[in-house]
C-alpha cells in the first residue's frame, strides 16, 4: 500500500473500488462472526439452546445501540478526514481523528456505567420473558464490561479504511474473529460457562482488535497518526463529524428501537417462537447484507477524497459503478433467500419447529431486499459527500416515519397478525427506497454542479 493517498484520485475507478471493497467486504463478513458464531454455538447448546438463543437475541437491540455510538462519533469523522486529505490538509485530518478518539473513549465509559446499572430493566422492556431473562441478563452483564473495546475498535477502524488501508482494516476484524471462534467453544462448552462464556469470548476478542487498531494508528505505517497533540477535543472539527454521524447513528440505534417493537409485537401475537424466529431473521439479514455494506464502505474514501479534490467526473463514475454492483448483488441475494429460506435459517438452529417457522417468515421479511442496492449506494454517497441533512432525512424516513408505525398498523390490516408484523419490513422498504432515489437524484445533480 502506498504511503500517500494520491492513488485515490488517479487509479482507474473500477480497479480501485474492488481493490478497496474486497477487503472491506471480507471485514464486514468477519465482523459479523462475533455475534453469529455466538448464536450458532448457543443455539446448539444441549437442552436449553433454543431459550438461550432467544435470550441472547433480546440483547441485540442493546448491542446495536452500543455500536451506533461508534458511528455517531467516527462514521461521520472518517469521511471528513478523507475530504481533508483530498484537499491536502493532513493536519486537520489528524486532529479530526484524534478528537474523535478522545470523545469515543468518554462515550464508552458513560455507556458502560449505564449498562451495568440498567441492563435488566432494559432487557425486560426489549422483549425478554420470564423464560429468557436469565440468559439475556447473564450475557449482557459480561458484554457491558467490554464496551470501550467495541467502541474504539469499530470507531477507529473507520479511519484506517478512510486512508485506503482496506487490508489493514480487514485484519482488525480478522484477528478478533479468529480469537472469538477459538474462545467460544472453550468458554461455552469446555468451561461450562454457557451464555456468559459467549459474551466473555466476544469482549476479549474485541480487546485484541482494539489494541491492534490503536497501535497501527499510532505507528509509522499510518498516513494519519494518532499523536498526543491531536487528542484534545476540538469542537470546531468534531461538531461537523457528529452532525454527519447522526445518520448512521439513527440507522443503527433505530435498529435497537425497531427490534424492541418487533419483539414486543411478536411476543404478543406469536410468543417465544416468533421472537426466536426474529433473532434468526435479523441474523440472516445482517450476515447477508454485509457484503453490500462492505462494498459501499470501500467506495467511501474514493468518493470523499475526489469530492475534496473537486474531481466531479470521478465522483460520478464511482457512484455509477457502486450502484450497478450493489443492485446486482442485492437482487441475487433476494432470489437466493426466496428459493432456499430453510437453508439460511438452518445455519442458526437445528430445531425443526423453529426452522419451519423461520423459513416461512424469512421470505416475507426479506421480500423487498432486491431494492437494497439502491438504498445503500445512495445513502453511503450522501455520507461520503458530507451531506448530513440528506443522510439524516433518509434514515429518519425509513425507520421512524415508515417502519415503526407499520409494525403496529399492519396487524390491524391482515388476518394473520404474526405474519403482518413481519410484512411491515418489505412495505417500509419499498416506500423508503423510492423516496431515497428521488431525493438523491436532485441532490447529486446539485453536488456535481457545485464541484
Amino acid at each position: 500500500m502506498e504511503k500517500d493517498n494520491n492513488f485515490l484520485g488517479t487509479e482507474p475507478v473500477g480497479k480501485l473500488l474492488f481493490r478497496l471493497a474486497i477487503p472491506t467486504i471480507a471485514a464486514q463478513l468477519i465482523n459479523m462472526l462475533y455475534n453469529i458464531v455466538d448464536r450458532i454455538y448457543i443455539g446448539h447448546m444441549p437442552v436449553e439452546g433454543d431459550l438461550a438463543l432467544t435470550g441472547v437475541g433480546v440483547c441485540m437491540p442493546i448491542i446495536l445501540f452500543v455500536s451506533a455510538f461508534a458511528s455517531l462519533v467516527s462514521a461521520g469523522g472518517a469521511p471528513r478526514a478523507s475530504i481533508f486529505m483530498g484537499k491536502g490538509d493532513t493536519a486537520s485530518a489528524e486532529k479530526t481523528m484524534g478528537s474523535c478518539f478522545t470523545l469515543q473513549l468518554f462515550v464508552s465509559l458513560a455507556i458502560t456505567a449505564a449498562l451495568l446499572a440498567l441492563h435488566r430493566p432494559l432487557l425486560l422492556a426489549f422483549g425478554a420473558s420470564d423464560n429468557t431473562i436469565g440468559y439475556a441478563a447473564a450475557y449482557m452483564q459480561v458484554y457491558a464490561m467490554g464496551t470501550a473495546f467495541v467502541q474504539l475498535t469499530l470507531g477507529m477502524n473507520a479511519y484506517i479504511t478512510a486512508q485506503g488501508y482496506a487490508r489493514t482494516g480487514m485484519l482488525t476484524v480478522l484477528i478478533g474473529a479468529v480469537c472469538n471462534i477459538i474462545l467460544d467453544p472453550i468458554f461455552i462448552f469446555l468451561l461450562h460457562m454457557g451464555v456468559r462464556g459467549a459474551a466473555l469470548a466476544t469482549i476479549l476478542s474485541q480487546g485484541v482488535s482494539c489494541v491492534w487498531v490503536v497501535c497501527f494508528l499510532a505507528g509509522k505505517n499510518s498516513l494519519l497518526r494518532l499523536k498526543k497533540d491531536t487528542l484534545p477535543i476540538r469542537w470546531k472539527l468534531v461538531g461537523p463529524c457528529v452532525a454527519l454521524g447522526i445518520a448512521p447513528f439513527i440507522m443503527q440505534s433505530s435498529e435497537s428501537v425497531i427490534s424492541v417493537c418487533f419483539n414486543a409485537s411478536l411476543l404478543r401475537y406469536g410468543g417465544d417462537l416468533a421472537v426466536g424466529s426474529m433473532t434468526i431473521l435479523t441474523s440472516v439479514m445482517q450476515f447477508a447484507m454485509m457484503p453490500l455494506q462492505g462494498l459501499s464502505q470501500g467506495a467511501q474514501p474514493i468518493i470523499s477524497y475526489n469530492y475534496g479534490a473537486k474531481n466531479a467526473a470521478r465522483v460520478k463514475a464511482i457512484f455509477r459503478l457502486l450502484l450497478t454492483v450493489s443492485m446486482i448483488y442485492s437482487t441475487a441475494l433476494w432470489a437466493s433467500i426466496m428459493l432456499f429460506p430453510r437453508l439460511f435459517a438452518g445455519i442458526f438452529t437445528p430445531d425443526p419447529t423453529l426452522l419451519d417457522f423461520a423459513g416461512r417468515a424469512l421470505r416475507i421479511y426479506c421480500g423487498a431486499m432486491f431494492l437494497f442496492g439502491i438504498q445503500v449506494a445512495c445513502q453511503m454517497t450522501f455520507m461520503s459527500l458530507g451531506n448530513a441533512a440528506a443522510s439524516v432525512t433518509v434514515a429518519v424516513v425509513r425507520k421512524f416515519v415508515l417502519l415503526l408505525p407499520l409494525i403496529y398498523l399492519m396487524p390491524h390490516l391482515m388476518a394473520d397478525k404474526t405474519t403482518a408484523v413481519y410484512t411491515a419490513e418489505p412495505v417500509a422498504d419499498v416506500v423508503a427506497v423510492t423516496f431515497t432515489a428521488i431525493l438523491f437524484f436532485f441532490q447529486f445533480k446539485k453536488v456535481l454542479r457545485d464541484i
